[in-house]
This record gives structure tokens, sequence and C-alpha cells, in this order.
């Protein structure tokens, strides 16, 4: 990093005037398009109310806007925007499509409350920091992708169809669908650098749903009748805790956390800045506690965003003060549920439509992150036999998985929790007990 020419003309500590602060906040915050997709993509897995989905989009900007003011002004203090992530956002839709959102969001709080307590900036970074590189091995959570992916494929093709009985099923929400597939991977494929590219998944919805309003019909009395305030409420959804989906989202806390150590080290770099154990610890911190306090809102947890980050390089501007009134702005936009019925009347099938290319892009995260793994038997084996075991299990037969108490019942019949338990167990086994030995034996 030394060698490299830093691409900042403003740096992290250089204070704007108020026209050029709003100009590069506003900027950041187009940079996060994804949360306007998330909440949509968990309404329609999950069967919520149009006004259910509205205030998820207003929970998911106060809680991006809590976190990413948090990392601009306390121990961090680095220019890190935040926002809902593909990991969180899979494991809330598959859990609360399975359990209901109240075990989806129980589950999260706790796991967000151990990494908040684990990461408390005194002294130096202790279990958090192990945990993170033991369970984000790119075997585990490579082959975890994979199997989350391929698993919310269940979802994701019988919404395309919308809904049975109505008066768009099934050829005009599946053309829909299709029409918002073939557009979100336009933009993908051919856009160029920055907006175009970058927002393919909210640009293929916006016109997946101008098709439907043409050819459907889409109501926006909704958007007329909500209020123009409305105040966060707390735990919308319900609280109930299940050990297995608590397993995974500390799991998705860990991989969040990780992908944030990452982005800050490199942002910190650019001003010839480092991130010393305290700093991170301070960094993991204050993302755990705007989380936490985020989901008791009934927000999307949230890590750094590349795209963020890509614009930090591209202006060359990387004041902090512009991402807190970012963070500002975003908190703000939380309290008019008008702007979250808005996101609301995106018609199911629509959203269908973008999860087919958003699954198949979290399977093929998967793969890219195993890349990385030495594939030699002791991996092999590591990985496959999880792989196989998790997604047989949505093929149970029903009269055997009857038989079983419905605490087992609750994790063999979900593939990523399956998964989950069997790629740490054999990981631990395999690369941590068994890899040593095997090594020493043949250095004799």
């Amino acid at each position: 990093m030394a060698n490299e020419k830093s691409p900042l003309t403003v740096g992290i500590e250089q204070k704007m005037n108020p026209g050029q602060l709003l100009l590069f906040a506003v900027q950041h915050l187009m940079g996060i398009t994804f949360l306007l997709v998330v909440p949509g993509l968990i309404g329609a897995a999950c069967g919520l109310a149009d006004t259910d989905i509205g205030y998820l989009v207003q929970a998911c900007f106060m809680t991006a806007g809590l976190v990413t003011i948090l990392q601009s002004v306390f121990i961090l203090k680095l220019p890190a925007v935040h926002g809902p992530t593909a990991v969180f956002m899979s494991a809330i839709l598959t859990t609360g499509a399975a359990y209901g959102l109240a075990t989806a969001y129980g589950s999260l709080l706790i796991a967000g409350i151990v990494v908040a307590v684990l990461s408390i900036p005194i002294g130096k970074i202790g279990l958090i920091g192990k945990c993170t590189r033991f369970l984000t091995s790119p075997l585990v959570f490579g082959t975890l992708m994979l199997i989350i992916g391929t698993q919310l494929s269940q979802i994701a093709i019988p919404g395309c169809f919308g809904t049975e009985g109505t008066a768009t099923y099934p050829w005009i929400d599946l053309a829909a669908a299709v029409i918002t597939i073939i557009a979100t991977a336009a933009f993908m494929l051919f856009g160029k650098k920055g907006m175009v590219k970058q927002g393919g998944l909210l640009w293929g919805i916006i016109i997946g749903t101008i098709f439907y309003a043409i050819v459907g019909d889409i109501s926006f009395d909704s958007v007329a009748s909500a209020a123009v305030v409305g105040l966060p409420r707390i735990m919308p959804f319900g609280f109930k805790v299940n050990i297995g989906v608590l397993i995974l989202m500390l799991l998705a806390y860990l991989h969040s956390v990780s992908e944030a150590l990452g982005m800050y080290s490199l942002i910190a770099g650019w001003d010839g800045q480092t991130v010393s154990e305290q700093r991170a610890n301070g960094g993991i911190f204050g993302l755990a506690l705007g989380n936490v306090v985020g989901t008791v809102l009934g927000g999307v947890p949230t890590t750094t965003y590349p795209e963020n980050v890509g614009i930090i390089r591209a202006t060359g501007v990387g004041s902090r003060f512009a991402t807190l009134l970012m963070g500002v702005i975003a908190v703000l936009l939380g309290f008019f549920p008008k702007v979250g019925m808005l996101i609301a009347v995106i018609p199911s099938s629509v959203s269908s439509g973008a999860t087919v290319v958003l699954f198949g892009m979290i399977a093929f995260s998967g793969i890219q992150h195993l890349r990385d793994v030495e594939w030699d038997d002791m991996n092999i084996i590591t990985a496959s036999i999880p792989y196989i075991i998790s997604l047989g299990c949505m093929f149970l037969p029903e009269s055997f998985t009857a038989m079983l108490p419905s605490a087992v019942q609750s994790i063999v019949t979900q593939p990523m929790l399956v998964g989950i338990i069997l790629l740490v167990v054999l990981n631990t086994v395999n690369n941590m007990l068994l890899r040593p030995l095997y090594e020493k034996r043949q250095a004799q």
C-alpha cells in the first residue's frame, strides 16, 4: 500500500463547505441502491403486507444511517458507508419464510448482542477476531453460500408466476419477471461503471414494474394514504429464538465483520492511516451496536459497501464528514412512511424476477470463495458431504420428519442450518485436528 499513490484529493479529516458536503453525501446515498431492493425481496418471500414492507424500508434506512454515523464519528472515524447485505438478507428471508420473522429477528438480535459484547473496544481484539478468521474460511463460507443460493431457488422461481386466482396469474406475472431478469442482466453486463452498472438490480425492478403497470394493475392508494411522518417501532415482527437460526446469524455477523475489516484497512491506507487493533475493535463494536439498534427497529444488519469505497476512489473525496451527513439523511428518510410505501407497491413477481439474478449471484459468490481452497482429498470431503446432505434435506419424507421432535425438525428441514453445522464440525475435525497430525506423520 505504501507504494501505491493515494487516490484521495480530500483527506479523511478534511472538512468541506455545506454545498460540497451535501453533494457527496447524496452521491453516497445513491450508492446503496441495494437497500431499496432488500425489503421487497424479504416481504415477497415471507408474505408481508405492503404496510410491513414499507416499514421495513424505513427501518433499513435508519439502520444503514445509524451505523454509518457511528463509523464516521466513533472510534473508527472513517468514511465507511454501511448498508444491508445479501448474506443477512438471505438469512432473514430463508429463516423468516420457514419459522416466521419473529424467530429470524429474535435470533438476529441475540447474535448482534454477542458480537457487540465480544468486541467492546477495551484492549486488543480478542475472541471475535479469532472467530472471524476461523468461521469465515473460504471452504466454510463458500460452500455455505452455494448451499444458500441453491436453497433459495425454491422461493424465487414459484414467485415469478404471481398469486393464483389473481387477474395477472400466471402469464402477466411471468412476463414481468422475465423482463426484470433480462433488464437486470443487461444493465449489469453492458452498463458502464457507476450507477448504471452498480444499480442494475434496481433499474431492472423499475423496468419490470413499469411493464406490470402498463399491462397489469398497480395501485398507489397505499402511498397516498400513508402518513407523512411515522415513528419507529420496537421489534415490529416479534421476538423468538431458535438455536439453529442463532448460529446462522452469528456466522452472517462474522462474515460482515471480516468484510468490513478489510474495507477499513483499505480506506485508512489511502490517507496514510493505519487501523490499529484498538481502532478495528471500535469499528466492529460500532457496526454491531448500530446493527443491534437497527434490528430492534426491524431493519436488516449491514456491512461496508464496496460501491461506496469505489465512489471515494473515483471522486477522490475521503472526508468522513460527507459520510456522516449521508448517515444523517438516511436516518431522516426512515421517518417518512411514504418513501417506504413507494417501494412496497412493487409487484411480487417483479421482486421474484430480481431474486433469480440475486440468488444465482449468491450461489456463485460461494464458488468464487472456493477458488482460494486447496482441493485435496480432505477439503473435498469437508465440503462435498455437507453440500449433498444439506440440500437433500429439502426432500426428506414428511412421514420421517413427523417422527422427530419439533426442535430437531426445525434444523433438519433447513439446508442452510444443516450445512452450517456439518461444515463447522467437519472443518474443525479435518483441518484443525486431523490435518496437522497427518502432515506431521507425512514429514517423518
